[in-house]
Order: C-alpha cells, then sequence, then structure tokens
C-alpha cells in the first residue's frame, strides 16, 4: 500500500473531484428526471411523446454511446465545453430516464382519488403534481431511487475515463502509467475511494429510507 500512502494527496484530490462528480449528477439528474416524469404523465400528448421517447431512447443506450455523443459528437455541431461538462452533462442525461421511471413507479402507488380530489377543488394539472401527487411519489420511490443513484455514483468512473482530468482514473492512470507503480495497490486505492462514496450513499439513504416509513 506504499503507493497509496505516499500519493495520499493525490488520492484525496481524486476523491474529492470525483465526489463532485457525483453530487452535481445527483442534483441535475434529479431535477431533469422529475421534468421528464412530469411530461410522461402531462394531459397533453405533446409531452407525453417528449417523456416517452427521452425514456426510450436513453435508457436503452449504453452510457458511453451517450459520453461518447457528449464527447465527440457536440463538438462537431459548435457546442464546445470541457470535458468535465460534458462528462456531467451526460451522466445526468443518462441518470434522468431512470430517475423518471422510479418516480412514476411512485406516483402510481398514490392513490388515484388524491389526485381527482385535488382537481374536484379545482387544482390544474400541475398544482396537483406538484402539491399531491410528487411529494407522495418521492417518500414512495426512495428505494428505487436509491439504486438508481448508487449505480449512479458507479457510472461516474466511467465518465472519469474520457479524460475529466484530476479524478480517480486519472490518478489511477497518473500513477500506473506514467510513474510506474504497480496495478494493483494502486486499483486497491481507487476502489476505497469509490467504496467510500457508494457505501456512505447508501447508509444515508437507507437513514432517508427509514424516516420516511416512520412518516408513512
Amino acid at each position: 500500500m506504499d503507493a497509496v500512502i505516499d500519493n495520499f494527496d493525490m488520492f484525496a484530490s481524486g476523491f474529492f473531484r470525483s465526489l463532485g462528480i457525483c453530487l452535481w449528477a445527483l442534483v441535475g439528474s434529479l431535477i431533469l428526471g422529475t421534468l421528464i416524469c412530469a411530461s410522461r404523465l402531462s394531459p397533453l400528448p405533446a409531452l407525453r411523446w417528449f417523456g416517452t421517447t427521452w425514456v426510450t431512447l436513453i435508457r436503452n443506450c449504453p452510457l458511453t454511446v451517450v459520453l461518447f455523443f457528449f464527447a465527440f459528437g457536440l463538438p462537431e455541431v459548435g457546442i464546445n465545453q470541457s470535458y468535465y461538462v460534458f462528462g456531467v452533462a451526460a451522466l445526468v442525461v443518462y441518470t434522468s430516464a431512470f430517475v423518471c421511471e422510479a418516480l412514476r413507479a411512485g406516483v402510481s402507488a398514490v392513490p388515484a382519488g388524491q389526485a381527482e380530489a385535488a382537481r374536484a377543488t379545482g387544482m390544474t394539472f400541475g398544482q396537483t403534481l406538484r402539491n399531491v401527487m410528487l411529494p407522495q411519489a418521492f417518500a414512495a420511490s426512495v428505494p428505487p431511487l436509491g439504486s438508481v443513484i448508487i449505480g449512479m455514483f458507479k457510472n461516474s468512473a466511467v465518465v472519469g475515463a474520457f479524460g475529466i482530468g484530476q479524478d480517480l482514473y486519472s490518478v489511477y492512470k497518473n500513477l500506473t502509467s506514467a510513474r510506474g507503480y504497480e496495478f494493483i495497490p494502486v486499483l486497491t486505492g481507487v476502489a476505497i475511494g469509490y467504496l467510500l462514496i457508494t457505501v456512505s450513499a447508501g447508509l444515508i439513504l437507507a437513514l432517508i429510507e427509514r424516516k420516511v416509513a416512520v412518516v408513512r
């Protein structure tokens, strides 16, 4: 483990860089996934078509294809950003489809009579969704959303392979290729970094799930 101890500052920097990717992607995918879910539930056919098409296309594409599209396709049409921005955006777009479906399942668990009662009081679709359906859907969707979030955190390692720089994957490449350290100790340090992220996220999500269960 000398490789980890001697280069602890690099591993720490890579850990926080990877953690930043995860947190940005978490916020973005929850927001975008909620909007896509609202589109799928909308009474407007155009919005329902958009939401359904989004989920069908994104969910059935490998993450690497989405990453290639952002990293190499968008510059071809004049959209230029850093690989960090492209990587986070691709992870947000990819994860949003799964967030949408987890939320939609949560909406299905809400009794239909509540939406009917909200409409009877004069609420619009948007008000019903925002004030009645989505709060309960989020509570019901904590377990599947947790699985989606943990999967997204692990997918951030794939994003790192696209040249974001200074993340845990870059630490691995730098230490093994440029400095000649053995693979196993370096990979062990990288694995520990990702385990710290995913295990911590799992504990937080388990705590949230227990609190939601008590409230319900």
